[in-house]
């Protein structure tokens, strides 16, 4: 619970007659809610005052469900850097080798947020098939996924210079889907991997 919304929740709480002054209230019973509660500033000031103690007093005791644990981020030592979001199941999963063909699901970001290209996007229901250490993609997602066991999901920033670097990605008349010097974040799960034949 955020802690306007349980601010809100104290209020009501502590003051159980909060919803008894109306401004819809006939002129008998704002007279007798004023005799009750003094005037309107009076009865809002008081109200405040017993929501900001009694919150305080919640807020300030330890609150170990609101805790978020922080993924443990990983730099490689090309510079990506890399959180894992999702263990794999196999209790003994494969890893990659340079030279492998292995087949990932992605989504590609742009460092406001913005999709830039999925696997799983408009038609697109395949992973992405390419030989690691090849060169086929660019060199901060094939950097990641050598660093990645399968079934394993993580998500990766790759500086520019692993990226698109100074070009970008850009057409001729100068509109950029990618802009020079992008830092670009990956979601990627890698799926399989296998020896490529001989």
């Amino acid at each position: 619970m955020t802690k306007s919304a349980l601010s809100s929740v104290l209020f009501l709480l502590c003051c159980p007659n909060a919803a008894a002054f109306s401004l819809s209230m006939g002129s008998e019973s704002r007279a007798a809610a004023s005799d009750i509660f003094g005037s309107r500033r009076s009865f809002l000031s008081k109200s405040v005052a017993t929501a900001v103690v009694g919150g305080t007093s919640i807020f300030s005791q330890p609150q170990p469900s609101l805790a978020v644990t922080a993924k443990e981020i990983i730099t490689t030592p090309a510079g990506v850097k890399y959180a894992v979001t999702q263990e794999p199941t196999d209790k003994k999963p494969a890893a990659p080798l340079k030279g492998d063909i292995v087949a990932i699901d992605y989504t590609g970001y742009l460092s406001n947020g913005q999709i830039f290209d999925a696997t799983h996007s408009g038609g697109k229901n395949n992973a992405l098939l390419f030989k690691l250490g090849s060169g086929s993609v660019i060199p901060g997602l094939d950097d990641v996924v050598a660093q990645m066991v399968v079934g394993q999901k993580v998500q990766a920033i790759i500086p520019p210079s692993l990226a698109y670097g100074e070009k970008g990605v850009c057409l001729d008349d100068g509109e950029c889907l990618i802009k020079p010097g992008s830092t670009l974040v990956y979601d990627v799960f890698l799926k399989r991997s296998s020896i490529p034949p001989p």
